[in-house]
């Protein structure tokens, strides 16, 4: 075995022999239902092949090492240099040498023939090994980090796990800052997020189901769902529209919820993401389907309802006042962010009659010598804070923050001072990007950045009566909408009493434990029809 080792009679030609962790091989590359094609039992044809497969390929590795009498029997071992850890070719190899010394034989003993009866008859009992017996999974393999071993004279390849990228450790959340509550946050790594997520589940009924993605990519894709409290025709219409990802390139969660969503073009996010275990496991105590992709540092949480999307994890993890009064302070930004700016457009162009005298002669003074009517004036304000919003996503984390502070109180005095724009107007875009600011779910904030420019046009072109019909547009969509097939609005629409107790207000956690037994304990008996 590939073990460079001269007191166990083999030794390899080009150094350290290499191998690697393992996972089940399973016979297909990359989830399709692919030809399979059989190791051939002479070595060269299958080193043949596996160059013309990897040709133009400089990080493939080829180590030949010889073995058995006299040095006269060969093997291959194939694995990407870049992708594999070197302790665990390491240990491959330590437990390679103890295998030919105790089970098989004398290193100087050893032949191909008693390497196959020792396969063939009892298995492989390595760590993370496995036997592969076609062309087309070794390949997998090989592009998923393992180590890849061929025999001169067998139809099968030994391959152990040895993959070894390195990925960001576990942190707090970047995006989900933590003030009360568990600090660590989703990583890169797929194994370590399931990790994460066992840990806080200790359950049978967790399930986890995996695929991957089509093209050159094969991403592998995990979705766990908890039985019992999922519902059965929600995760059949899941695994429905899951069939289609197969055939696709996926680089990022994101692929799969707009390959899944109902509606692509609603502003409205369908789906939550969260880079929390504990926010993820609270979605699957509540029935929700979680998507894990690999090299995605983010888990997307399937359905997304609108109240969902206004509701914070640190909710459950504070006193029920306090948790109450945030909600209802959310909602009112959210109508702040989307509808502010209107407002004030609607008012001051056709309904200046409802403002108080001293209010409307404060507004009419401020607005002495403005060029523009209130809409172009709300239009010019609101994209230069978009912009410079934009500007402090973009730019370095440590000049970020300075540049778009910076850039709003010297664009917006000076164009006061030019006489381009009042003082209120600033006034009103800012509270209505600091409302922006106070919705949890950032897709959420991105869709009321979008509906609020049509509104300002509405009500610049009808007043109160155009930002109501707006309104009446966006609620009928929103009625209409699904997530999943479950209605977007649920559970205000279709009314679900007893469910909004945790909608508007959070109530005592005794009225809204997420387990499931407990929901199941507390549904009526079925009746016996004697």
């Amino acid at each position: 075995m590939p073990i460079n080792s001269t007191s166990s009679g083999v030794s390899g030609s080009q150094g350290t022999t290499q191998t690697t962790p393992g996972t089940i091989a399973d016979g297909t590359i990359g989830g399709g239902a692919k030809s399979k094609t059989p190791i051939s039992t002479k070595l060269e044809d299958n080193r043949l092949r596996m160059e013309e497969v990897f040709r133009n390929c400089a990080d493939v590795t080829y180590l030949p090492w010889k073995f058995g009498p006299n040095m006269s029997r060969q093997a291959l071992s194939i694995y990407f240099d870049t992708i594999i850890q070197r302790k665990k070719i390491n240990y491959m190899k330590t437990v390679l040498q103890d295998l030919v010394m105790h089970e098989v034989g004398p290193g100087t003993e050893v032949t191909t023939e008693s390497v196959i009866q020792h396969f063939e008859d009892k298995g492989v009992s390595a760590e993370s090994a496995r036997l592969v017996n076609d062309f087309e999974t070794a390949v997998d393999k090989i592009l998923d980090g393992f180590l890849v071993i061929f025999y001169d004279g067998w139809d099968k390849v030994l391959i152990f796990e040895a993959t070894g990228v390195e990925t960001r450790q576990i942190t707090e959340p970047v995006n989900e800052i933590v003030v009360q509550g568990p600090r660590e946050s989703t990583v890169e790594n797929i194994k370590k997020n399931i990790g994460l997520l066992r840990h806080r589940l200790k359950s049978t009924n967790f399930k986890l189901e995996i695929t991957s993605g089509g093209g050159e990519t094969r991403t592998e894709i995990v979705y766990g769902y908890l039985e019992g409290s999922v519902d059965q025709e929600l995760l059949a219409e899941f695994k429905r529209r899951l069939a289609k990802v197969q055939d696709m390139e996926i680089l990022e969660t994101s692929y799969v919820e707009e390959l899944i969503q109902d509606s692509m073009y609603s502003p409205f996010p369908q789906f939550r993401f969260t880079e929390r275990p504990d926010v993820a496991v609270a979605a699957l105590l509540d029935g929700k389907i979680l998507v894990l992709v690999q090299g995605t540092g983010s888990i997307l949480i399937c359905p997304g309802l609108f109240v969902e999307l206004l509701h914070s994890s640190e909710d459950y993890y504070q006193r029920t006042v306090y948790s109450t009064l945030i909600r209802w302070l959310r909602i009112v930004a959210f109508f702040l962010a989307l509808m502010l700016p209107s407002i004030y457009i609607a008012l001051t162009t056709f309904h200046s009659e409802l403002l108080p005298t001293v209010l409307l002669l404060a507004i009419l003074d401020s607005r002495e010598g403005i060029p523009f009517p209130a809409f172009v004036e709300a239009l010019i304000m609101d994209f230069f804070f978009e912009l410079l919003r934009e500007a402090g996503i973009r730019l370095p984390r440590p000049v970020g923050s300075a540049v778009s502070i910076v850039g709003a109180l010297v664009i917006g005095e000076a164009a006061i001072n030019a006489g381009l724009t009042s003082p209120i107007m600033v006034i009103i875009v800012s509270l209505t990007g600091i409302a922006s600011f106070s919705i949890p779910n950032y897709n959420m904030a991105v869709a009321l950045r979008i509906l609020r420019f049509p509104l300002m046009a509405l009500s610049a072109a009808l007043g109160g009566f155009g930002l109501v019909f707006g309104l009446l547009a966006i609620l009928w969509h929103m009625t209409t909408l699904r997530s999943l097939g479950q209605p977007y609005l649920g559970p205000i629409q279709p009314l679900r009493p007893r469910q909004l107790l945790d909608v508007f207000v959070r109530a005592p956690l005794i009225y809204t434990d997420r387990s499931p037994r407990r929901k199941q304990s507390s549904r009526p008996a079925p009746q016996n029809s004697e």
